[in-house]
């Protein structure tokens, strides 16, 4: 028998192996947590033919370094510490930053307790191929393991940590590297230390280790000019001060301490919500906040305090006399402060810029309406910055030197695409050559002193309005992740590829296991010309006893998509697929959106389905959920599907099943209606393109909605609410649905006193109901387009729709409101919308087909995903729309060179200085502004423009024709659409 010894570990080793920390509950109750931490002398160092560790990994450092640094002749390994991840990732990311890398565990921990979303990059970055980088964990190793010590700082036992293993590398470089015998000892490579810590780089160098800041270190790289424009501002030490520095003054108040925010919170003194900028006025913003009904007011860069475009802030509300109205008037930040230096602009003094600004406020402040004053405040403090990359174009105004040979250093503006976000300082050695281009620049640090936030260069897109800049520009805009799905993604497709197909009806295949076989039922799919990932099928046949049987059939994503994968995880990320007008960026790889799962015709593929059986009158009389195998008879356009309704000659089932489905639909939709259901409106266009490989656009048209198309909508909303009573029954704390709350009665009060002042018309908006019958009402007998307008314009004064856990809300805050349902979710699209895959998840659950993933038992869970789902789902929108944007003014612009392009609009606004109008043909808003005095009339809507022929009185609702020129907007540096009056005056000249 084999003898078994029993070793005790010494009570010496003790305080290495355990690490003992405090933690509070969410009761308010203190634990003390004890952790054991197992030792251990054989973890690697990652170094190629390193004599001494035993590796077994793919990836491992050069045996010799780089050999490319000025500095470092004998090759040499970077090992950064955390606040070098923290403040330079764009620099660490970059192509051109290409020295092997050792990352410590130390590092890799900190970063992700400080930034979440930056150790997400740093793990991406890990796993890139073009990078060099070895995870070292140094807190299991025994040489390198540190314990905190009485009175030490968390931060200081970690940079004595990374200090520690830095030394231990360049020990065990020399041990694994004896010289030999009769021969000189061979040059070793060093292991360099990049910190931007002064204390901690003067601690390194006492204890003899080479230590360096990432500025020294990048002035001995090739591409050292290049790369220094990545730097952060926060990591820039030895930069020459601006020419103000010495001078500066506060311009802005300082923020409150974190701790005295938080309290001021709690108590109701402060107010925390999120900053939104105004894009007709950039002296103008405000923060929605639950305490008031309306948002809180910020007049003038001051109250603003250095918030940028949805930051989290602090505000504090001042005493309502203080209280003021929004301004009536569009203040252009291009045209305010033209004459702006980027080298000087931290000095307010009596610049003429300054001055500019509060004549603009004082002029307001005279001419405001008391019955129009809101709650009115100030920023105090940033809870949660929002900052990210922003697509930018340098402003050639701003530049020194425009020698396109020249390399100094100028601080220039960089003027974002985005009217909501301030112009950025940056210095750049590269201004000459990226005038003309969009580039990505991050926002580092916004100090008191300074009118502007400064920032550094990252990347350059390419030229403007080329289409390839443009549209990674627009993704970019509005954080679209777009990059190619990687190999652990594609890994977790089929491995038969195009191949795959739903095997033989089998009782021992899995696939066919709890499915029932449908292959032989009349589907057919109805969707937009074009469509390839088609998710959802339907049918509908009569039943012996006089009833309907209505299927609605929808793509089995969540088979191929499964749990805690890889693509599952790179599916929650995307959350949706974005539609832009010539390209599509998928949530899910290909094969399966345009393929696998994409319920083609004529070919059998796994469904889930929502089937229901309906009295003539479409009221349910039962409904039940399967998986199943089908096989679509035939995939129609809307078109073609309303050609084959309405033509008497043809009777065959698939064209009876049309029909039947169509007067249900009808009658669905009327019940709908009669519960309250709004019937809105918001402006699609469809975009003409020249050919299917030509994305150049010809002309621009109002999409036509067909019967057809509210025949597939009623029963994808009814699948929907089937589907949401089914999984928040069965999962009443974790369900995963879609609500859409109503409206404040104060987002309505500005349309209701126009539409009383101007039409006689009133909005009753007690109800949704009420809404909707009130909608019907506003009708101008002399103008068709009217009713849609007014319906576009109550769109605007409702809340966005959003996805919730069934937990995390009170029961009576499930409904929503535009469809009058009291509950709600998405199903119908799992190809295209992450929410739905969980839906589907859910309902297979509820179902008994398969036990629910432990992840979407947990709430907390269920709430993180959906946040980033709504996010971007947002974004998807934003996106959409501003692709849509830029090819109508491409169209515009191409038919604006053949013609004076002249069109239809309705005034939907009146400004002091100008009209925002609408042109529905077009689905297009623009602003048409006046240089010269005209008078406004804010009470009742109107502006009086003096004319040779007499003045001339304009107002909310009325029909003018607009001149529309395209021209280079210095913001975006696309084609921008600007306006000008044609009828009843010639505005031109004004």
């Amino acid at each position: 028998m084999a003898e078994i010894t029993i070793r005790k570990r010494p009570r010496t080793e003790a305080v290495i192996t355990q690490r003992k920390f405090f933690k509070k509950t969410a009761r308010g109750k203190v634990i003390k947590v004890l952790r054991e931490r197992y030792l251990r002398d054989d973890v690697a160092c990652g170094i190629h033919s390193c004599g001494l560790c035993a590796h077994d990994a793919d990836v491992l450092l050069p045996s010799p370094g780089s050999l490319e640094h000025a500095s470092y002749k004998n090759g040499h390994f970077v090992l950064p510490d955390t606040n070098i991840f923290l403040s330079q990732m764009d620099l660490m990311e970059s192509p051109l930053f290409n020295p092997p890398i050792i990352l410590l565990q130390t590092v890799l921990e900190e970063v992700r307790h400080r930034s979440l979303p930056l150790y997400n990059r740093l793990k991406g970055l890990v796993k890139a191929d073009d990078k060099k980088i070895w995870i070292f964990y140094n807190e299991y190793r025994s040489e390198t393991a540190v314990i905190r010590e009485e009175g030490e700082s968390p931060n200081d036992r970690n940079d004595r940590g990374i200090r520690k293993a830095t030394a231990w590398y360049n020990s065990h470089i020399s041990l694994s590297r004896p010289p030999i015998r009769g021969q000189s000892h061979p040059p070793l490579p060093t292991v360099v230390l990049l910190t931007d810590d002064v204390a901690n780089r003067q601690k390194g160098e006492r204890e003899g280790l080479t230590c360096v800041s990432v500025r020294k270190y990048i002035e001995g790289m090739k591409e050292a000019s290049k790369l220094s424009d990545l730097l952060a501002a926060a990591g820039s030490d030895g930069l020459e001060p601006t020419q103000a520095a010495s001078v500066r003054q506060a311009l802005y108040p300082e923020y409150l301490p974190t701790a005295t925010l938080l309290a001021g919170i709690k108590s109701g003194r402060l107010h925390q919500g999120h900053f939104n900028a105004n894009q007709y006025n950039y002296l103008e913003g405000n923060v929605s906040v639950s305490a008031f009904e309306k948002p809180i007011l910020l007049i003038g860069r001051e109250h603003m305090n250095r918030a940028v475009q949805g930051d989290i802030v602090a505000v504090e509300v001042f005493d309502e006399k203080d209280w003021k109205a929004p301004a009536d008037e569009v203040v252009d930040q291009e045209a305010t402060l033209k004459n702006d230096d980027a080298e000087d602009s931290e000095e307010e003094g009596g610049d003429d810029e300054a001055l500019a600004e509060r004549k603009v406020l004082q002029t307001e402040l005279t001419k405001q309406l008391a019955s129009s004053k809101q709650p009115t405040g100030r920023i105090v403090g940033i809870i949660k910055r929002n900052w990210r990359s922003y697509v930018c174009h340098i402003d050639s105004t701003s530049l020194t030197s425009t020698n396109p040979t020249s390399l100094s250093q100028q601080t220039v503006f960089a003027t974002p695409v985005s009217r909501l976000l301030p112009r950025i300082r940056l210095r750049t050695r590269q201004a000459p050559a990226l005038i003309g281009q969009k580039i990505l620049v991050t926002i580092d640090r916004w100090e008191r002193t300074s009118r502007y936030p400064e920032g550094h260069f990252v990347r350059a897109l390419g030229k403007a309005q080329s289409k390839e800049a443009e549209q990674e520009s627009l993704l970019l805009e509005f954080d679209v992740p777009y990059r190619p799905f990687g190999k652990a993604i594609l890994d977790c497709l089929p491995s038969e590829g195009d191949s795959w197909v739903v095997p033989p009806k089998s009782s021992t295949d899995l696939n066919w296991r709890d499915r029932e076989d449908l292959r032989d039922l009349i589907i057919c799919s109805i969707d937009p010309p074009g469509c390839q990932d088609i998710d959802d099928a339907l049918h509908a046949r009569r039943l012996p006893n006089g009833n309907i049987e209505a299927g609605v059939h929808i793509a089995d994503v969540s088979h191929f998509v499964l749990p805690d994968t890889p693509m599952d995880h790179e599916a929650a990320a995307r959350g949706t697929t974005v539609y832009l007008v010539d390209k599509r960026i998928d949530m899910l790889p290909a094969l399966l959106g345009t393929n696998l799962c994409s319920l083609r015709p004529h070919v059998e593929r796994l469904a889930f389905s929502v089937i229901w059986e309906l009295s003539p009158a479409a009221e349910i009389v039962n409904v039940r959920f399967t998986k199943s195998v089908i096989a679509s008879k035939s995939a129609f356009t809307y078109e073609e599907a309303q050609i084959r309704k309405d033509d008497p000659k043809l009777s065959d089932e698939l064209t009876e099943s049309i029909r039947l489905l169509n007067d249900l639909a009808r009658k669905l939709k009327a019940g709908r209606m009669a519960a309250g259901a709004l019937n809105l409106a918001s402006p699609e266009v469809k975009i003409h393109l020249d050919s299917s490989e030509s994305s150049d656009p010809v002309d621009v048209e109002q999409k036509e909605l067909r019967e057809t198309n509210s025949l597939v909508e009623e029963f994808m909303l009814l699948a929907n609410i089937s589907v949401a009573g089914k999984i928040q029954e069965t999962f009443p704390q974790t369900a995963v649905l879609r609500r859409h709350l109503p409206p404040p009665r104060t987002n309505f009060e500005k349309l209701q006193d126009i539409l009383k002042k101007r039409k006689g018309m009133g909005l009753d908006v007690s109800t949704s109901g009420a809404l909707a019958a009130s909608l019907d009402e506003c009708v101008d007998p002399t103008e068709p387009a009217f009713n849609t307008l007014v319906r576009i314009m109550a769109t605007r004064c409702m809340l966005s729709a959003e996805y919730f856990c069934s937990g995390s809300v009170a029961r009576d805050t499930f409904g929503h409101y535009g469809l009058a349902s009291p509950i709600y979710t998405h199903f119908t699209s799992p190809i295209r919308r992450y929410a739905d895959v969980l839906a589907h998840r859910q309902l297979a659950a509820a179902i008994g087909y398969t036990p629910l993933h432990a992840s979407l038992h947990s709430k907390s869970h269920v709430e993180r995903v959906l946040e980033v789902v709504n996010k971007r789902h947002r974004m998807a929108q934003m996106a959409s729309r501003a692709s849509v944007e830029f090819y109508v003014g491409l169209a515009l612009k191409a038919r604006s060179e053949k013609e004076t392009v002249i069109e239809d609009a309705f005034v939907i606004r009146t400004f002091r200085n100008g009209l925002g109008v609408f042109v529905s043909r077009l689905g297009l808003e623009g602003l048409v502004t006046f240089k010269r005095e005209i008078q406004f009339d804010a009470d009742n809507y109107t502006i009086t423009i003096p004319s040779d022929g007499g003045d001339v009185t304009v107002s909310v609702f009325d029909k003018v024709r607009v001149r529309i020129d395209v021209e280079q907007d210095k913001n975006t540096q696309r084609g921008r659409v600007v306006m000008s009056l044609s009828h009843p005056v010639d505005s031109r000249g004004m």
